[in-house]
């Protein structure tokens, strides 16, 4: 059964239109779908709709037969607010995330970040960031989109932190805990986590990240690229939350 993500206003009585190109074709030329065939598809307002593929042309027409509330996650909902890496680095970051059930994905301009990103194309990023994103989660079978954040600083990251019952930040020095112990000493509420650029955190971002209450964890002795971090935490709690 193919998984598609639409918006609420391609719904109406009984069916739904698609007309985005992108996902047509994958729909068409990569799914090889065909008419009769089922798919479920599902909104930004948590519904899963039961359909019926009728037509695959210019746009695709689903007929709809029925309509449930998406499963919600069980457990803590995860956010990764990583520092955006060389590259097009950061798309596989977004994919991988996606596919590995993250919540919420905040791309961050460090101290150390190396690609500096002016207003328009910080915009262009996100949107496509945001295509990356459904694809993965349409690949994946994931039911609902994760939330990508526009661009943030450390500081604008930190201050909407308030509301996590676990911030972590992954750093090479000093006294840390390791993901396990951190994790054990969790009672409740969401997680957090901080994923720094080539070369770490500076200084004073650790000292302004742990004065916002984040906790400095160990991800090992190797030192690891930044989208090798972000994928090893996400896989951790992933692999965690089900033991």
């Amino acid at each position: 059964m193919y998984r598609l993500h639409v918006s609420s206003r391609d719904i109406s009585v009984g069916k739904i239109t698609i007309s985005d190109k992108k996902q047509i074709n994958h729909l068409k030329n990569v799914l090889r779908a065909k008419p009769g065939e089922d798919a479920v598809a599902s909104d930004e307002n948590g519904f899963d709709y039961i359909c019926k593929i009728e037509k695959i042309s210019k746009e695709i027409t689903l007929k709809i037969l029925s309509r449930k509330i998406s499963r919600k996650r069980q457990g803590p909902s995860i956010t990764i607010a990583c520092a955006i890496p060389k590259k097009s680095k950061m798309d596989d970051i977004i994919d991988k995330l996606t596919q590995l059930g993250v919540e919420r994905i905040i791309p961050i301009e460090t101290e150390r970040v190396l690609v500096k990103l002016d207003k328009a194309k910080k915009a262009q990023r996100h949107e496509r960031w945001q295509r990356i994103a459904k694809s993965a989660a349409e690949q994946s079978q994931r039911s609902l989109l994760p939330v990508i954040e526009p661009v943030k600083t450390m500081e604008e990251a930190l201050a909407a932190s308030r509301d996590y019952g676990l911030k972590l930040i992954p750093t090479l020095s000093g006294k840390r805990k390791s993901l396990k112990e951190a994790a054990d000493e969790f009672n409740s509420g969401n997680i957090l986590v901080f994923i720094g650029p080539e070369g770490d955190f500076t200084d004073e971002e650790i000292d302004l990240a742990l004065k916002s209450g984040c906790v400095p964890v160990s991800l090992g002795d190797n030192v690891l690229r930044v989208e090798t971090a972000a994928v090893a935490v996400a896989s951790f709690f992933k692999l965690y939350e089900n033991n």
